[in-house]
């Protein structure tokens, strides 16, 4: 039976770095953690049951995959989350689902139909 690869090319690459990189619940709930507000790696370790250095691990593939930036205070290194880096997987979320809104759109009003609108009267002059 032939063996099927992924296609080469960047956009291959940058949407499978990212897939890889959400695929593990700790580096999904560090995404969290820095999504409104940029945190100290050790702050951000200091929230998770496993070493630094796992957790460091984890921050380095986010951050090989594009999900955060990195910035230098001194000796600290402070992480935020970039949502541009996403967009490969909504690109190909939407090219594998082209419907999908659509659809959900159609269920929604089916499910919940809005009442007939009434005319409104004039005002009386």
């Amino acid at each position: 039976m032939p063996r099927t690869t992924a296609p080469a090319g960047p956009r291959a690459s940058t949407e499978d770095a990212v897939l890889r990189a959400l695929a593990d619940p700790n580096r999904r709930e560090i995404l969290r953690l820095v999504r409104s507000k940029e945190l100290a790696a050790g702050e951000i370790a200091a929230r998770f049951p496993v070493t630094q250095q796992a957790v460091s691990q984890h921050i380095g593939v986010l951050r090989d995959a594009g999900l955060l930036t990195e910035r230098r205070d001194g000796t600290r290194r402070l992480y935020s989350f970039r949502p541009e880096a996403l967009e490969p997987v909504r690109n190909l979320i939407a090219e594998m689902w082209p419907d999908a809104l659509a659809r959900l759109k159609k269920a929604v009003e089916t499910a919940h139909p809005r009442p007939a609108k009434t005319p409104r009267k004039a005002p009386k002059t």
